[in-house]
């Protein structure tokens, strides 16, 4: 009747299809059921262009990419005349109408299609019913990453993808062009990983309770660039290792310095070991890199033992000295080292000194000849130290204890062979 025509023209609910819907007879079929349902499995063809490689984190063990993936079926409903034989392209508005793959990424993160300006989606039907079904993605994959031999290590990663709903009896993903249907962007580099390769495979997943799926594979490997870390780890901690070797050359009886060049190696070390340590996963297993950093610790923290050793031997020598010598005037006599370590000047060894004199020029009453005797030993002590001058090499070497000789050359040899055996063993 004229008020149910009239009704259906005010009825804002119903929307006129598309002039292009209406050209592929949208509404003529049923787009929920996938094409040829009820026999063999469709094929769909595969094929990804990877624009960017964007970040591979060690400590989360994933990477992110940004790829165009297209898939490639065909689907009779769609088919329509043309006379000129070309094909109709469409944006995203025409995906949710008919029927698509329901390809995924397996062990997927996190991911999106970009949608800047508009929903980067493009869907392309030929006259005989040829699709072509585009998208731009950015998704953030696991990568299962072995640190064993970190930073000296390559890593294999790999995207996977898949149908979420249909198992092989409904579909059969398949690299379009074979291996030459990955192809990246000859700009793509990372600042610490070399891209040595990718590669497409293919394979089956099995699913207990749904059956067995088609998979397919982006494989690419990753070889981690050393520069980087000589720069921030190894360097410093040879450094510091050969920096712990002077103590070797410095006096014996020269506390102090010895002992606070010990204990900054350490320290520094320490902090360099920590530093590694909070950019990395926290494995169970030993990296490559803690293999040279405890070696070079350990190093350091012999030459601290070593300086123990040689102070406490040095010690026991002494006292046996003094014991020889017996006493004069009450107080035992000081050998020239001895005599050096209370005024840090350097006595004749054939000179015994006693303490009197360092006691008597703390008293406020001097007589005169107290006084001549002083200024005596003054001009005596200023004498002795520009000979001091001309003998430094030889009092060094003479102040020394066998066990310093013996370091200066075991621990830098020590040190160059572990340096050749694991360069050799990571490389």
């Amino acid at each position: 009747s004229k008020r149910e025509i009239k009704m259906r023209k005010l009825d804002s609910t119903k929307v006129r299809p598309l002039k292009s819907e209406q050209l592929l007879r949208i509404e003529d079929h049923d787009f929920a059921l996938r094409p040829g349902f009820g026999g063999s499995p469709i094929p769909v063809g595969i094929d990804v262009q990877v624009e960017s490689i964007d970040s591979i984190s060690e400590v989360d063990m994933d990477f992110t990419m940004t790829l165009y993936l297209r898939h490639y079926w065909k689907d009779e409903r769609l088919s329509f005349r043309s006379n000129k034989n070309k094909s109709m392209t469409f944006d995203g508005r025409l995906i949710k109408k008919i029927w698509v793959p329901d390809v995924f990424f397996v062990h997927s993160k996190r991911s999106f299609i970009h949608d800047t300006t508009v929903e980067n989606v493009m869907l392309r039907v030929y006259p005989d019913g040829n699709v072509l079904f585009s998208l731009r993605i950015t998704v953030s994959a696991m990568c299962f990453m072995d640190f064993s031999r970190f930073p000296l290590d390559t890593q294999n990663c790999s995207l996977e993808l898949e149908s979420y709903a249909y198992n092989e009896d409904d579909l059969m993903l398949y690299w379009k062009h074979g291996n030459n249907s990955l192809s990246t962007d000859e700009h793509i580099s990372l600042s610490q990983f070399f891209i040595e390769e990718f590669s497409a495979s293919s394979g089956l997943a099995f699913y207990s309770s749904t059956g067995w799926y088609n998979r397919l594979f982006i494989n690419f490997a990753l070889r981690r660039h050393i520069f980087f870390f000589l720069l921030q780890s190894y360097f410093p901690a040879m450094l510091m290792v050969m920096l712990s070797w002077v103590s070797f050359w410095i006096d014996r009886r020269a506390v102090p310095a010895r002992v606070s060049l010990g204990i900054t190696t350490v320290l520094t070390m320490s902090t360099i070991m920590t530093g590694v340590s909070a950019s990395m996963p926290q494995v169970s297993y030993i990296k490559a890199v803690d293999v040279y950093l405890w070696i070079s610790f350990l190093f350091v923290f012999l030459s601290v033992i070593e300086y123990a050793a040689v102070n406490y031997l040095t010690t026991i020598e002494e006292r046996k000295q003094l014991k020889k010598r017996g006493k004069a005037s009450g107080m035992y006599s000081i050998d020239a080292v001895q005599a050096m370590a209370f005024d840090g000047c350097y006595h004749d060894t054939d000179v015994d000194m006693d303490l009197t004199p360092f006691s008597d020029r703390c008293e406020e009453n001097e007589t005169p000849a107290d006084a001549a005797n002083i200024s005596n030993e003054d001009t005596t002590r200023l004498k002795r130290k520009r000979s001091l001058k001309g003998n430094v090499g030889r009092i060094i070497l003479q102040n020394n204890h066998v066990i310093d000789t013996y370091s200066r050359i075991i621990f830098p040899s020590v040190y160059i062979v572990f340096n050749f055996f694991y360069w050799i063993l990571y490389i």
